[in-house]
Parts: C-alpha cells; sequence; structure tokens
C-alpha cells in the first residue's frame, strides 16, 4: 500500500526539482540535461502517455509527451509548444504543496489541492493541482498532472 508519507515525499522531490530547474537557467545545457532527468525521475513516460495538462498553457493544453512536457519546463529555441515561456525557469524560489486529500491504493496514488510557488520577490502563486502516481519499480511517479489557476471569486448577481 502506498503512504501519505510516500506522496509527501514525492511531492517534495518534485518541487526541489522545479526550484532546481529554474536554478540553473542561465547555463542552457545544464538545465537542458537536468530538465531531462527530472522528467525521467518524477514522471512515468516511459510507460506510456502522461495526462498532463500545465497551468499555463491555452493553445496546447495537454502535452501526453516528453517532449511536450519539457518545451512546458524549460521552453527554448526548439520548443515542441509555440506558447511555452519556459514555466519552471522563471525562476522558482520554493515550491509548498498544501494537500486538500489523497487516495492511496497499492500501486497508485492521488492527491489534490493547492500548491504555492515562490518567485525571486518573495511572491506566491497558488495553483489548483491533482497528481496521480504510479509505482514503479519502487519509486512513485507522475501519470496524471492537471494544474490550473484558482477561478476568481464569482460577482455577486443581486
Amino acid at each position: 500500500m502506498i503512504t501519505k508519507e510516500q506522496v509527501l515525499g514525492a511531492q517534495n522531490e518534485w518541487g526541489s526539482g522545479v526550484v532546481k530547474i529554474g536554478s540553473l537557467k542561465d547555463n542552457r545545457q545544464e538545465c537542458e540535461t537536468y530538465a531531462n532527468e527530472f522528467l525521467d525521475k518524477r514522471y512515468a513516460f516511459e510507460a506510456g502517455p502522461v495526462l498532463f495538462k500545465p497551468t499555463k498553457c491555452a493553445l496546447q493544453q495537454f502535452r501526453p509527451t516528453k517532449s511536450k512536457a519539457l518545451s512546458y519546463f524549460i521552453a527554448g529555441n526548439d520548443r515542441a509548444c509555440d506558447e511555452d515561456k519556459g514555466f519552471a525557469i522563471q525562476p522558482w524560489t520554493k515550491v509548498r504543496f498544501e494537500n486538500a486529500g489523497f487516495i492511496l491504493e497499492e500501486n497508485r496514488a492521488i492527491a489534490m489541492g493547492n500548491y504555492f510557488f515562490t518567485d525571486l520577490n518573495g511572491n506566491e502563486a497558488k495553483v489548483e493541482y491533482t497528481f496521480g502516481y504510479k509505482l514503479m519499480d519502487g519509486t512513485l511517479k507522475i501519470d496524471l498532472h492537471h494544474s490550473s489557476f484558482p477561478f476568481p471569486n464569482p460577482v455577486d448577481p443581486a
């Protein structure tokens, strides 16, 4: 049975990886190498398509391949999707998760909640997320990643 602690560990590793990608933005080769390794370690692309719907995408909302996920994280001249600006090379100084809940199973787990990205000025961006994890060779890997900005407060119709 996958434990809550395993999911929390995977979330911490994911957040640390995003921060590290941004810290390498001035050395493009090292950034690309690390981002590729990050995707290999954190996502289950080797097992098939990953249901990946990142936050800042309007034209190509869904990114089922590693090359499209890499494009979202670090963009670059050879990016797979023209709209990408390189989300992870913002850069961010911290990522923290506030989990609303977990579904834990033998070889699968789902977590949902908010995560917060801190920029260089200390400002936090709040994003809603759902991550699905698959246990692969003793490691939790993401095969479902959905994130979006919170819905704005509705205007009172009265």
